[in-house]
């Protein structure tokens, strides 16, 4: 997914704030794969939408916070 605004291919807090927002299932099938590879994207997944805790109708940051912090958890 082309991001709006951004001009590489990073997943920079303002990426994932895309992808999460206006993304579509391709799109945060590859994020989930990125936070699979590499635990810092839990990261930057937690504090993208941490910023919208407050708003109940952020649904799809909600989902990916809750993702983010169950992925770090043991099974």
């Amino acid at each position: 997914m082309r991001h709006r605004h951004l001009n590489h291919s990073r997943l920079t807090l303002a990426a994932i704030d895309d992808i999460i927002g206006r993304g579509q299932w391709r799109d945060w099938a590859d994020l989930r794969q990125a936070a699979r590879r590499d635990p810092s994207v839990l990261d930057r997944i937690e504090r993208v939408c941490a910023r919208y805790e407050r708003d109940p109708h952020a649904q799809r940051h909600h989902f990916w916070r809750l993702y983010a912090g169950q992925s770090r958890t043991p099974s």
